[in-house]
């Protein structure tokens, strides 16, 4: 506003101005300080301002043009002027807290007036830009909202560049000197879209200089603005010859570097670039609103950068941890899988483990850790370390859950978590169970036409402070598969788990007899609409024969 062109004023409710900018100033022949805190009317005697219309703006929102006539304090050979005015409301948390004005003498240059209405474009613009901008927790979609935003009411092309990401898969080392950038947006106006891949499309590599206009933007913080770019300057901000070519090709002539900042600290920046008949970029109006934009869209930028982050972190954790389970004995068959809830979820604390034990008799486990991220994640490994640590051969399911409650509780984790164990003796043909908080399995016997719930008590979760927990006993004999999973699966807003769990009744075994080909099943018929992550364990036991890991 400061820099416009035109004639810029804030008015509060009762029509008295809170900010005049040079031009107004200019305008009306007298200083903003003698106009802050007076009505128009008391400013402006001899001019006939339409305070009526001002407030209907006020009353109903509408922006409405006034035209009017009169004196100023300013001098003028032409006696009586004229002045056309665009009001808007202003809102802030649907309060009304005032209007701004945009004035323009009639009979102004018509470049003055194309100023005008690139003004107007450009408050429009800021007005609708946090409804546009940044709304996932994506970074490569809030990059991509960005540059599809400015264009084409900014500029002819849009990029943005950030830096590579320092977790998940490693990045190739830079040439000493040069700076690095992931990018991740590219936007270009229908008159340059032929040539949008030359100018390097999202995902690429970018190195930059240290005396490229990137380099420069980012070590001071501060727009760099490049007009009408000759050989010697492009080659400099470009990364590699084929991209100069491409800018060259659609008459590339002015460039704009805003630095993508938050609280001093750099996440990429943004290009703006405009060819062929397009205006140059000015300081003035271009700059101040590409630099509010950017100021704007960095916040999201940041929140989507620190989630991505720590996203990237808790699954590479969880992937590590969540690693095909070793098959504890020849005679056991194990599949498991571990799905998130969707792309743009953080992991939770989904986990589960198969542990030997004496005598041909194995432990499995499935847990859910409350919460998800690196804590969830992090919270899930000491869950998981801990009942290796306290389970012990002759232990019953019951009392197991009893010393990793009260181990968990001396460990400092301060995470509840969801709990079920399970252990099966082969020669006595039993697998005996005991729950804390969590679901109970399915066992689907060898021949049976569905499966079966098993009905257990279930004690408080672990972490909790309380125990009270029972062990179980159930047959399971050779070929029966005992299938696990956590709440994912089969919970559903707005339906009783009971209702959810029963639904698993329905499971068989497929023609293939395959334990991996009964977890896709599974997945593919009650996980569609999970809401949460799903983690599943399907395990049975064969008599006389050494079977591998897969079912």
């Amino acid at each position: 506003m400061h820099g416009s062109p035109a004639g810029m004023a804030l008015l509060d409710t009762e029509l008295r101005y809170l900010y005049v900018n040079p031009s107004l100033e200019r305008l009306n022949g007298i200083p903003a300080a003698a106009h802050l805190g007076k009505v128009i009317t008391e400013v402006l005697p001899d001019v006939d301002i339409r305070t009526d219309v001002l407030k209907e703006v006020l009353a109903d929102g509408r922006p409405r043009q006034v035209v009017s006539g009169g004196h100023t304090w300013a001098e003028s050979p032409e006696g009586k002027r004229h002045w056309q005015a665009a009001y808007h409301r202003l809102e802030e948390d649907g309060v009304v807290r005032g209007l701004v004005g945009l004035i323009m003498e009639i009979g102004t240059t018509r470049r003055q007036q194309e100023e005008v209405e690139r003004t107007r474009s450009y408050l429009a613009l800021l007005d609708t830009a946090s409804a546009r901008i940044g709304t996932t927790l994506d970074m490569d979609v809030t990059c991509q909202e960005l540059a599809d935003f400015v264009v084409p009411a900014l500029a002819d092309a849009a990029t943005v560049d950030v830096f590579p990401s320092d977790v998940g898969h490693e990045v190739r080392r830079p040439p000493a000197g040069v700076l690095r950038m992931r990018r991740a947006a590219l936007a270009t106006s229908p008159v340059l879209e032929v040539d949008a891949e030359r100018f390097g499309g999202p995902g690429d590599y970018l190195d930059y200089q240290p005396d490229a206009a990137v380099a420069r933007c980012l070590s001071s913080n501060r727009p760099v603005v490049e007009n009408f770019l000759g050989e010697e300057e492009m080659s400099r901000s470009i990364s590699t010859p084929d991209r100069g070519a491409a800018y060259r090709s659609v008459g590339l002539h002015s460039v704009v570097t805003v630095p993508l900042a938050v609280r001093g600290r750099p996440v990429g920046v943004l290009g703006l670039l405009r060819g062929g008949d397009s205006p140059a970029f000015t300081e003035a109006a271009d700059v101040v609103v590409a630099r509010e934009l950017a100021r704007r869209a960095a916040v999201d930028l940041d929140h989507a950068r620190r989630y991505a982050h720590e996203h990237t972190i808790a699954k590479e954790l969880q992937r590590s941890l969540l690693s095909r389970p070793a098959v504890p004995h020849p005679h056991v068959q194990v599949a498991s899988r571990y799905r998130p809830s969707d792309e743009g979820a953080l992991v939770g604390g989904d986990w589960f483990d198969v542990i030997p034990l004496r005598d041909g008799r194995h432990l499995k486990a499935m847990g859910d850790v409350m919460g998800h991220g690196v804590e969830a994640a992090v919270a899930m490994s000491h869950y998981r370390s801990i009942l290796r640590a306290v389970a012990e051969d002759d232990m019953e399911p019951h009392r197991i859950l009893e010393r990793l409650g009260e181990a968990v509780v001396r460990s400092g984790v301060d995470r509840a978590a969801t709990c079920l164990l399970a252990v099966v003796d082969r020669f006595r043909r039993t697998c005996r169970l005991a729950s804390a908080g969590h679901l109970p399995p399915v066992f689907l016997d060898p021949g049976a036409p569905r499966g079966h719930v098993v009905r257990m008590s279930v004690g408080p979760p672990l972490g909790s402070g309380f125990d009270g927990y029972v062990t179980t006993e159930v047959p399971c004999g050779p070929g029966t598969v005992l299938f696990m999973y956590t709440d994912g699966l089969v919970e559903r807003r707005g339906e009783d788990i009971d209702v959810s769990v029963a639904r698993l009744e329905s499971l068989s075994m497929p023609a293939s007899g395959r334990l991996e080909d009964l977890l896709d099943q599974a997945l593919d018929r009650f996980a569609e609409d999970a809401e949460d992550d799903i983690a599943v364990l399907a395990t049975r036991v064969r008599e006389g024969v050494a079977f591998g890991s897969q079912g």
